[in-house]
């Protein structure tokens, strides 16, 4: 990794489950109303700890594609409900997965996955604000493109998540999970059952890869 320098009773446990999803909430529609909605300002914004400029990229590193847009900023705070987050610089909550690994870092989530779950990629120079320049770097995905990761994890949006603040995707599949400050991933605010994934976006021709979507 090029690391960046810059029970009392099962009915209560039931309550405590559901104090995080609104009324009307299917965990099993892929369509669902989000496990929780942010939509008041964080309770309680984290201090930035360092503001960090990485290291320019390898030669050898392929550059983002023209249309795809980079993540140019992390920020690390707290949120009503759900605690500890990180967001890109469009308030957009990020994830981590359980399918990829960060010793060594490593990415799985591929063709259609990767349409659901856009990965956060990075020229190398994203600013930090709440989030630790040592946990910060980035991993060589099959494309050659850079995918930022913090405590070693790839962090991913989700298409799912329509606004900023929103964090429908958390519990997706039972693998995807908000990723914190530290990379750890964010378990306050868990949903009662196993949401499922929206759908990818429209195949635009023919051949898409990857196969059914199953994440």
């Amino acid at each position: 990794m090029a690391q960046m320098k810059r029970t009392v009773i099962v009915a209560s446990a039931m309550v405590a489950l559901t104090a995080c999803a609104p009324a009307g909430y299917d965990a099993n529609s892929g369509a669902a109303e989000p496990v929780a909605v942010a939509a008041a300002e964080p309770t309680a914004a984290v201090e930035p700890e360092a503001s960090a400029t990485p290291e320019a990229p390898a030669a050898d590193q392929a550059p983002p594609p023209a249309d795809v847009q980079l993540t140019d900023q992390l920020v690390g705070k707290n949120v009503a409900r759900m605690g500890k987050v990180v967001t890109d610089q469009d308030g957009f909550v990020l994830y981590r997965f359980d399918k990829d690994s960060d010793d060594p870092p490593s990415s799985n989530c591929v063709d259609k996955c990767a349409q659901v779950w856009p990965p956060a990629l990075t020229d190398g120079n994203p600013q930090l604000q709440g989030v630790s320049d040592d946990k910060v770097g980035t991993v060589t995905r099959q494309d050659g493109t850079r995918q930022i990761t913090i405590g070693g994890w790839p962090v991913y949006r989700y298409i799912g998540d329509k606004k900023a603040g929103q964090w429908k995707g958390q519990g997706v599949g039972g693998t995807w999970f908000v990723v914190q400050p530290d990379g750890k991933k964010n378990l306050e605010c868990l949903p009662t059952g196993t949401p499922k994934a929206v759908a990818p976006p429209a195949e635009s021709g023919a051949n898409s890869g990857g196969g059914e979507y199953t994440y």
